[in-house]
């Protein structure tokens, strides 16, 4: 027969973590989108695409924010703090490599 190992634990997923983990699915998702919109408009300047990446930029610095400290709590499950902080900073470097891009044309 054999013999079944559980561990029982009392932890749990932060907060903050989870919270990090989902503005960075809406930062990614919105800053993808934008860049797609802007590029069936044939690249026409929309103050609504402008203003999208500005709010996921915010969502991006609140998100990594949350995530740092989501990570510091103790006895705590990490995976959405490393998930969150990994996004956001994706979301930073897309809105860095656009800006980018922009400054050379």
């Amino acid at each position: 027969m054999a013999r079944k190992n559980y561990i029982f634990t009392n932890k749990e997923h932060p907060k903050k973590s989870i919270m990090s983990t989902i503005l960075g699915v809406l930062s990614v998702g919105s800053l993808i989108l934008a860049v797609y919109l802007s590029y069936v408009d044939k690249g026409k300047e929309n103050i609504q695409y402008g203003s999208a990446c500005f709010l996921a930029l915010i969502f991006a610095f609140i998100g990594v924010t949350l995530g740092v400290f989501g990570r510091m709590e103790k006895d705590k499950f990490y995976l959405f703090s490393y998930i969150g902080i990994v996004l956001n900073l994706v979301a930073i470097g897309l809105v860095s490599l656009i800006l980018y891009a922009g400054a050379l044309l």
